[in-house]
């Protein structure tokens, strides 16, 4: 590719080293030309996801204003992920120097990478492009990030760029342009089915305490040959103990001591009980909804019923059917 080509096709103005040009032989490098970055949805998306991280870390007086200048050095992902997760990550406040940062950072995505349950390869975003300032790499991470921990969280929707793709090969820098997906498209039909629990918070708050109530009864009839009992079923299931020895109760598990913390002395140790709880009731299929982990151990009440109901469901009819004499009407 001709270097005038180059600049014509980046959009860039005559003077400016085309960063194409440090490209090693056989990189490759995404770039948004400038028609791109002034995308009313692309801006629209990037204004949201810097609302919604400002109005998360408001009470550690922390301020975005650029996603492409603020991000890169793991300070403000380190604080918005140990806000979100309710964890506290083993990586230094403060890192001045490019190496520390650069360290930062990756205890910061490794961490993140683990709660969305991805593999490296599977992420759309890297150690090196985040601190390189990669702004479709940020937003990626930025997106994954709102849609695990704030899902109601209104990003626009469909929000899609055309980038360039420029590789250094042999005979010198090959171009392709395509379109990256930023966020998904919405329709009535991808819209997941209503709720239970969203629904009897909004329309019947009253009948939430006889709900507690029910399930709490249930608990304590099936923990009692422990010698356990819930008083509390907002804050008892928040380290995940009682809720793991209820599955084995109920689903006939046996869990050894090795596997979860009998005593837990902190959130990651918390979010290690709950996490594998929810594990052995997918294998159940007694999850209706997406859970998660964060939200048991953060003490929300809806998250908590959501995850006793379908236990409270399955042995409430089996407990009716075994009492049912055989032939009965049904």
């Amino acid at each position: 590719m001709e270097l005038e080509s180059l600049y014509d096709l980046l959009q860039l103005p005559k003077g400016v080293e085309p960063p194409a040009e440090k490209l090693p032989q056989g990189g490759k490098k995404k770039y948004l030309p400038p028609t791109s970055r002034k995308d009313p949805r692309f801006e629209a998306l990037q204004k949201v996801l810097i609302e919604w991280i400002n109005a998360t870390l408001l009470p550690e007086h922390i301020v975005v204003r650029s996603l492409e200048e603020d991000m890169f050095d793991g300070l403000i992902l380190h604080h918005l992920f140990q806000k979100l997760a309710a964890l506290k990550l083993e990586a230094e406040d403060i890192a001045l120097t490019a190496a520390s940062q650069r360290h930062k950072l990756t205890v910061v995505l490794e961490a993140v990478n683990r709660s969305l349950q991805l593999e490296e390869r599977q992420a759309k975003w890297s150690v090196e492009t985040i601190f390189n300032k990669d702004l479709l790499s940020t937003l990626h991470l930025l997106v994954a990030l709102a849609k695990r921990f704030q899902p109601d969280l209104s990003l626009p929707t469909n929000v899609q760029v055309e980038v360039i793709t420029i590789e250094s090969t042999k005979s010198g820098l090959k171009s392709e342009k395509s379109m990256e997906q930023l966020t998904e498209c919405s329709t009535d039909k991808d819209q997941p089915p209503k709720d239970i629990f969203d629904e009897l918070f909004k329309l019947a708050p009253e009948k939430v305490n006889a709900v507690k109530e029910a399930i709490v009864n249930f608990v304590n009839q099936k923990l009692d040959r422990l010698g356990l009992s819930v008083q509390n079923l907002d804050t008892q299931f928040a380290d995940g103990v009682i809720l793991l020895l209820l599955i084995g109760q109920l689903e006939g598990f046996f869990l050894h001591l090795k596997e979860f913390y009998l005593t837990p002395n902190s959130p990651a140790e918390m979010l290690h009980n709950v996490t594998l709880a929810l594990e052995l009731l997918k294998e159940e299929d007694l999850l209706s909804c997406p859970v998660s982990p964060e939200d048991i151990v953060n003490k929300d009440a809806k998250s908590t019923l959501r995850v006793l109901y379908g236990l409270f469901c399955k042995h409430r009819q089996k407990a009716h059917r075994d009492a049912t004499p055989q032939g009965a009407p049904n």
